[in-house]
């Protein structure tokens, strides 16, 4: 394998030995069709096996509780059927020389109460994303939330607690907690989404806190090096986020006390689509928060193989995530180090059930172990 990618060199993330700086993305693809919602066995073991030649697997979103969820077949990470599917599923990532963290998920308002018995799902405030939510009967209108009590944030909190403890338990290698995408800790983040009056609303310092309460929670059952977080600061127009004035100075607050903690990396996402028109936003996140983080920086959206290198050899970032390019391409490391063409992916089989546009994609040869 070639040594002269900067993608395919070594890294030392925090204590742990990655073969090369290749992350995959975590990406919901709903095969926890079963009503456990565990990781199906022959389906989830196989799916990221494929891909343990990645420096660091991050799983899809796995849901905290029976109230974090909002999309259809996702697995959680909160009952005992879980953690022990998961043990299978790392059990061969690991044999196969991978390393893997868990990414913990509570989407909060983007939901459906299709998904909670026909309660609202909950939010920093009682404000509608107007987006849509992909229930068992397909893609459905989103409704306004219920605003969070102290009593709920302070649950949701313990939940993050256990599902840390719950992945230790399941031999993950370390976990990411989701705080970005408009899912729950973006909507405290937002002034466009919380309103609250309480020291979880107002101030920058207010909205943030959560997030920082969370951390010094997870804290207490797994080391700080085995954390992993996710951000995306220039998300506009999508998954219900709006920028504002406040919502940069935010992140800027946030990345520079994430400091304060001595994480496993920051992961930071490029902007999903054009807001090089947009008031506030920024264009280049690696760029601006290079500088102000001091950890393991993680950068995604939107890379190739020569862009990865780049963003890396100009010191922008130390590792870079692919998503959709995993896909359909479980070998992209090997892909990459060859200079092998790239496969397509099929859209149509993103988020449907079963084998098909799952694990049937194409590999070169390597030896995998049961």
């Amino acid at each position: 394998m070639s040594s002269e990618q900067n993608l395919l060199k070594p890294y030392n993330l925090n204590g742990l030995s990655l073969l090369n700086r290749v992350v995959m993305a975590p990406m919901t693809r709903s095969r926890a069709d079963n009503p456990e919602n565990k990781p199906t066995e022959g389906l989830h073991d196989v799916y990221y096996t494929q891909r343990a030649s990645a420096g660091l697997i991050i799983t899809e979103g796995s849901q905290v509780s029976k109230q974090a969820v909002g999309y259809v077949n996702t697995p959680g990470i909160y009952s005992k059927e879980q953690v022990e599917a998961w043990k299978l599923v790392n059990k061969k990532v690991h044999n196969n020389n991978g390393k893997i963290f868990i990414q913990l998920w509570h989407v909060g308002r983007m939901s459906h109460p299709d998904f909670h018995n026909g309660e609202l799902p909950l939010s920093s405030s009682a404000i509608n994303p107007e987006a849509q939510s992909y229930t068992p009967e397909g893609f459905k209108d989103t409704v306004t939330p219920k605003e969070m009590t102290i009593e709920d944030i302070e649950r949701t909190i313990q939940d993050f607690k256990k599902a840390a403890k719950n992945s230790m338990e399941a031999d993950f290698d370390g976990i990411e907690i989701h705080s970005s995408n408009g899912y729950l800790f973006h909507q405290f983040f937002n002034g466009t989404s919380n309103k609250r009056k309480d020291q979880y609303g107002g101030s920058i310092e207010n909205r943030a806190r959560i997030l920082f309460e969370t951390i010094d929670a997870i804290k207490e059952v797994m080391p700080e090096q085995k954390i992993g977080l996710r951000l995306n600061p220039s998300l506009h127009g999508i998954f219900g986020m709006t920028l504002d004035k406040e919502t940069i100075p935010t992140f800027d607050y946030i990345i520079k006390k994430l400091n304060d903690y001595d994480l496993a990396y920051l992961h930071l996402s490029e902007p999903f689509n054009d807001v090089s028109n947009i008031p506030h936003a920024v264009t280049e996140i690696a760029k601006r928060y290079r500088p102000i983080y001091h950890g393991t920086l993680m950068i995604n959206a939107g890379f190739d193989k020569e862009s990865g290198n780049k963003v890396i050899r100009d010191g922008q970032a130390d590792l870079v995530a692919f998503g959709k390019p995993y896909i359909s391409n479980p070998d992209l490391v090997e892909r990459f180090a060859e200079n092998i063409p790239l496969s397509d992916w099929d859209t149509a089989t993103f988020y449907t059930q079963g084998k098909e546009g799952y694990i049937d994609y194409e590999a070169k040869a390597r030896k995998q172990e049961a």
